[in-house]
């Protein structure tokens, strides 16, 4: 085929053949791109100039890049940094679209456009040897008889969870593929998220991301992956088949033997920023395309990064090229690997076109009306490192609450005055979304996740323990309202152990009784702990991954359960805000929600405003055709006698093994830090 057939989208690898392929990069302030292809000991093959330029895109047939071919990027260009100009042939690049990557950064100092002990002047050694590669994939993956779950979002329970660390120890995964996409989708794994009943699991990183050169200096290395380089690769590290291609498909595999199980999967998705840090960062990929269309630059002195995220750069998202990089990507992923949804890590970043927060947004814009994305979950980390947004996002996305989790482990660990909060927090939290027309289901809720203590840590240590992240413990969060019930760590003491069962227990039938969207810690469920490490990033080891050896199996049922009632009552699950009834009188008010006292008396303002009330019912009558419920909840240092409502009740579940209610009793005690539910 003559150049002239060439075409400038898509971006990236298309037409991929046995003949060569169509290759087209974005760049506003390149002279020149051009493609090498390397043999598989990383020599140097062919060198094709993209001879044609269609605007800003730079695009061309390229006869070497077929099925399997490992290729780079030379983008020559005005090297200015004081202009935001890092252009350096140098340095072979990334393609932002490649869909797979081979190898890893070998941290040598060729891999910087600058020298070290000269930032401002360019380093001219080539960066090739030292850097992974892209791959031209050719996926033939049969999709036939796949079908998303497309779970309505009140049935939707949320399993955060790290490909690698659920499986890495599991004894019933074959050993070869145990931490990987394959082992992921291995019915072992699967039959246990079946077992509990979550609905969706929501993947730590999986986009290709790169190993930092402290930790790997360190002995440690990144697990969390919060440090993106390739949007459209699934992680080769993840992957059982080889790191030249054959992760899309595992990845494919993996999307649908979940959706196979009518489980949902849902990408954790870094697009505020990448891996090439700030001005003393490397040069990979972006950085050397055209640095100033895809970051964030200082506007009086373009050399340094605008930075919102904390990690050296943020993406230009008011910027078309950026903002494109970051659609296509989402759409890639749904169209071609299917998954069900993505939460946004940082989201508030990717809504600031100059330096605020801006609900109305490029970003929140086109995502709202694009029709690829239209039927997928979309969830957002509120905030970033600047700013806080909760409540904040248009009607379409939901978000973590950091609401709910600060204020059930107040009242939890017997905060005074909490429990005005925590009562918005198990309605769905309408002070944060019902003046904004939002349903409950706009919160996702959680106590736990990746980021600090696990549940077990929660209820175990007062104080995080991060020593063996090499920074003296002053990294991760400080103030983790936890509390260790009386001791700090393990303990013999069985009195202790019984109250961290309880508390345990407590925390997770808050966040699967209350209103919203309930999101769980992978590995909660089995009391996992990772030794009171709160900010276990860099630890991919037994700190991290599951330990399925030490699984508490009556928790694991007592999850069970909860989540069973959940999806069987829609009473447990309202998509709107109920409000008191306007009566006491049995059955009275159909969908509302109703606080009374231990003695049976509605909560007055006076009660509300009682700092050292520590329990509470929460009565929640159904509409039509469902049971109603009386949750009893006491997080006080003693027994509480409490007044039922009138009615027949039975006893459905409690975090006392000890309790047992027998029905038609007019009363009933729930033990210290503990509650019971009962059905009516």
């Amino acid at each position: 085929m003559p150049s002239s057939s060439s075409l400038p989208y898509p971006l990236g690898v298309s037409r991929l053949s046995n003949d060569g392929a169509n290759l087209a990069v974005y760049s506003e302030t390149a002279d020149s791109v051009s493609v090498v292809v390397l043999n598989d000991d990383g020599t140097e093959r062919s060198t094709t100039p993209l001879t044609l330029r269609t605007g800003h895109v730079f695009h061309d047939l390229v006869p070497d890049v077929t099925p399997g071919a490992r290729y780079g990027l030379r983008v020559d260009g005005p090297w200015d940094p004081a202009s935001g100009l890092r252009h350096n042939a140098a340095k072979l690049l990334l393609d932002p679209y490649a869909t797979a990557i081979t190898g890893q950064v070998d941290w040598n100092e060729s891999v910087f456009s600058h020298l070290h002990d000269e930032p401002e002047t360019r380093n001219d050694e080539d960066s090739a040897p030292f850097m992974p590669y892209s791959v031209a994939v050719q996926s033939n993956f049969d999709w036939s008889g796949d079908e998303s779950p497309r779970t309505p979002l009140d049935k939707t329970v949320v399993y955060e969870v790290h490909v690698k660390g659920f499986t890495a120890t599991n004894p019933d995964v074959p050993e070869d593929i145990r931490g990987t996409y394959a082992g992921l989708a291995h019915p072992a794994a699967i039959a246990h998220l079946k077992r509990i009943g979550v609905t969706a699991v929501e993947l730590l990183p999986i986009h290709q991301f790169v190993q930092d050169s402290h930790l790997l200096e360190e002995g440690r290395r990144n697990y969390w992956g919060y440090n993106s380089i390739g949007f459209f690769a699934p992680h080769n590290e993840y992957s059982s088949s080889g790191d030249t291609g054959g992760q899309v498909d595992e990845f494919k595999a993996l999307v649908k033997a979940m959706h196979d199980n009518d489980i949902e999967v849902i990408l954790d998705v870094v697009y505020n920023h990448t891996a090439e840090g700030n001005h003393l960062g490397p040069t990979l990929s972006l950085k050397g395309i055209d640095n100033g269309s895809h970051y964030r630059l200082v506007d009086d002195d373009r050399s340094a990064y605008y930075d919102t995220t904390g990690t050296g750069n943020s993406l230009n998202v008011g910027h078309p090229a950026a903002l494109a990089l970051i659609l296509d990507s989402l759409r890639y992923w749904v169209t071609e690997m299917h998954v069900d949804g993505f939460r946004f890590d940082l989201a508030s970043t990717l809504t600031r076109q100059d330096s605020d927060l801006n609900v109305h947004s490029a970003f929140l814009s086109i995502v709202h009306q694009d029709p690829t994305l239209a039927p997928v979950k979309l969830i957002a980390e509120p905030w970033d490192t600047q700013g806080y947004q909760v409540g904040g996002f248009p009607a379409r996305w939901s978000e973590w609450n950091g609401k709910f989790r600060d204020d059930v482990r107040d009242f939890w660990r017997g905060e005074s005055g909490a429990l005005p909060a925590l009562a918005q927090r198990v309605t769905g939290s309408p002070d944060v979304y019902e003046g904004s027309g939002r349903p409950t289901l706009a919160s996702v809720n959680f106590i736990t996740a990746h980021d600090g203590f696990t549940l077990a840590d929660l209820n175990s240590y007062d104080d995080k323990h991060n020593e063996e992240n090499g920074e003296d413990s002053q990294d991760g969060e400080s103030d983790n309202r936890s509390w260790g019930c009386g001791a700090e760590g393990p303990t013999d003491d069985e009195g202790v152990n019984a109250l961290r069962a309880r508390q345990q227990r407590n925390h997770l039938a808050t966040l699967l009784l209350s209103a919203g969207v309930p999101m769980i810690l992978g590995g909660d469920e089995l009391g996992r702990t990772q030794n009171g490490n709160n900010n276990a990033y860099c630890q991919d080891n037994e700190v991290s991954w599951f330990d399925w050896s030490a699984a508490d199996q009556e928790l694991i049922d007592f999850t069970t359960h909860l989540i069973a009632l959940r999806d069987e009552h829609p009473a447990l699950r309202p998509t709107w805000f109920r409000h008191d009834s306007d009566s006491d009188e049995e059955g009275a008010g159909p969908d509302t929600v109703d606080f009374y006292r231990a003695d049976g008396e509605k909560l007055s303002d006076e009660d509300w405003s009682d700092g050292n009330a520590h329990s509470i019912l929460v009565l929640m009558r159904a509409g039509e055709g469902d049971a109603s419920f009386a949750w009893m909840v006491n997080a006080s240092p003693g027994t509480v006698d409490f007044t039922l409502p009138k009615g027949t009740w039975t006893q459905s579940i409690s975090s006392d093994p000890d309790q047992a209610y027998e029905a038609g009793g007019p009363s009933i005690l729930i033990r210290e830090h503990s509650f019971t539910l009962l059905q009516g």
